[in-house]
């Protein structure tokens, strides 16, 4: 069996002022040791969680060459197999983020096999379903290879093998991105239309100035009549007639209640959570306001919460930025109404049902210590890390039975969540425990004191653990070595400082940096073992 040359290190404790012997630890800002952050192995994290080593970043990293370098191993080893990787990850859903698998395609269509070329651009519609993700693909090929007949007919085929309703929406919805737009996509590959339609349209979408309205279709028509109306009246009649999103609406429109009324029935539940402070700029949500009723009762419709698949922390956000009365750069105000709060609040509480269990003994531990008190979570402004984290134990406690849920700081300390809590008696209950310095390896000291049986320790801080007398991947190890648990270990770091907790040569450790609602997502799949990983070796 493989050797890990650190399962060696429990035989010996290391505080964690100092580094483990014989790894690459650099110091926190604390004063402390971890692993320093960088690029590693797998080609299916890289996929999922858009890096190759067991780090999970939540906001956008620049994906390069460098970042890649297992990735084009294994495109070099057997290419069609990494296309059909891709393809799988990026229709089933898999990951949290596509441009992963769109800058895989573009490695794969970058290929010295011809083979591979050939594969990867004719799966270019598979993967590349938006006008967005077609630029980013154009983006990353780019910088990749040239323009070559083979990628020039990939790019006609992807506007080609859409109808005229279909490329009309794309066109309309997603004009430009990465520096790229349909006008410069068009005129490289110059796809053949086929009918009058499609010749409009295409003609349309490279700028041409004599397209007649009349031949034009679908959202690109409304699109043109939307920028020709002179009146409120008329862009409310053409939002009611194309069921236009917000996305082709004038701006200048944008602060009219008519317009924003007129929107809010093409409004999705996830679309409408997140534009809670436009309804309200305007005046349209307001105390008083008819439509008050109208979003409360759309808010906490069970049914619409499940069609819409909205996570507890994606309430939470739109919680967050509503009761705060401003937006996230405090561009325009507006006074939160009680009634909306309280159908939030519902809201995230009936969302727990849209949580897919994991089906594994989890032990959930929540850093208390003084600076997780401090600033904002790195995805949602206006949160702080202690009510974040307050937040996902309560969400744990409602969807995963037996769930052992503690704090720690330099010590272990009761926390009292249940099912059944609001969200302000959990915050409240967090808030009032002690303050103190932070040690990671408390969790996993704790299940080995008591004799506990956990398959995942789930640990939330701001990563800056240095008051143990021993580092938490030893402690982990211990507790492997212990039970013959081959137990997973998640340290999800609430803000974002740069460093890794977790060992990156480990594959049943995870590391999160930083904090948005896909993130207990990326969790569940880790834990339960859908990332196409084993937890780390438990024998020698």
């Amino acid at each position: 069996m493989a050797h890990n040359i650190y399962n060696l290190f429990h035989r010996k404790n290391t505080p964690q002022h100092m580094p483990l012997p014989g790894s690459n630890q650099v110091p926190n800002s604390a004063g402390g040791y971890a692993w320093e952050l960088d690029p590693w192995q797998r080609l299916m994290r890289f996929l999922v969680l858009g890096t190759e080593g067991g780090t999970f970043y939540v906001t956008e990293k620049t994906l390069t060459l460098e970042n890649a370098q297992n990735a084009l191993r294994c495109l070099a080893e057997d290419g069609p197999r990494f296309v059909q990787t891709l393809v799988d990850v990026s229709e089933n859903g898999r990951a949290y983020k596509n441009d992963p698998a769109i800058f895989a395609l573009a490695l794969a269509a970058s290929a010295e096999s011809a083979e591979t070329r050939k594969l990867a651009l004719a799966a270019l519609p598979r993967v590349a379903r938006t006008g967005t993700h077609l630029f980013h693909f154009a983006a990353y090929v780019d910088g990749l290879r040239g323009w070559g007949r083979g990628l020039r007919v990939a790019v006609g085929n992807w506007y080609a093998a859409r109808s005229d309703e279909q490329l009309a929406f794309q066109l309309a919805k997603y004009q430009s991105r990465d520096g790229w737009s349909h006008r410069d996509l068009l005129r490289l590959a110059h796809p053949l239309p086929e009918g009058e339609a499609r010749k409009a349209l295409y003609r349309w979408a490279v700028g041409a100035e004599d397209v007649p309205l009349e031949a034009l279709t679908g959202l690109v028509a409304g699109l043109e009549e939307l920028r020709r109306a002179e009146s409120e009246s008329q862009v409310v009649a053409l939002i009611h007639r194309y069921k236009a999103p917000r996305e082709v609406i004038p701006t200048g429109y944008l602060t009219s209640p008519l317009v924003w009324s007129a929107l809010l029935p093409n409004l999705g539940i996830t679309a409408l959570l997140r534009n809670l402070g436009n309804l309200s700029k305007c005046g349209l949500l307001a105390a008083g306001s008819g439509v008050v009723p109208e979003v409360t009762v759309r808010i906490t419709d069970r049914e619409g919460l499940r069609r819409g698949r909205v996570h507890p922390l994606q309430v939470l956000a739109a919680l967050v930025t509503y009761q705060q009365g401003h937006g996230m750069r405090g561009q325009g105000e507006w006074k939160a109404v009680p009634q909306v709060v309280e159908a939030l609040n519902q809201a995230f509480a009936l969302a727990f049902e849209n949580i897919n269990p994991t089906g594994q003994r989890l032990y959930l531990a929540l850093d208390v210590s003084g600076s997780m008190s401090v600033g904002a979570v790195s995805g949602i402004p206006g949160l702080a890390p202690r009510e974040a984290s307050a937040a996902l134990a309560m969400i744990t406690a409602n969807t995963e039975p037996g769930a052992i849920i503690r704090a720690f700081q330099e010590r272990m300390t009761p926390l009292p969540v249940s099912a059944g809590m609001r969200l302000e008696q959990v915050t409240r209950a967090v808030d009032n425990l002690p303050f103190g310095g932070t040690d990671c390896a408390q969790p996993m000291l704790d299940a080995i004191k008591h004799n506990l049986q956990v398959d995942a320790f789930i640990i939330y801080t701001d990563s800056e653990t240095w008051a143990g007398q021993i580092h938490p991947v030893q402690a982990l190890r211990q507790y492997r070595q212990k039970t013959g648990i081959p137990a997973r270990l998640v340290v999800v770091g609430m803000t974002s400082n740069g460093f890794s907790i977790a060992d990156p040569a480990d594959a049943g450790m995870l590391d999160v940096v930083g904090f948005s609602t896909s993130t207990p997502s990326a969790i569940n799949d880790f834990v339960a073992g859908r990332l196409g990983v084993s937890a780390g070796e438990t024998e020698d």
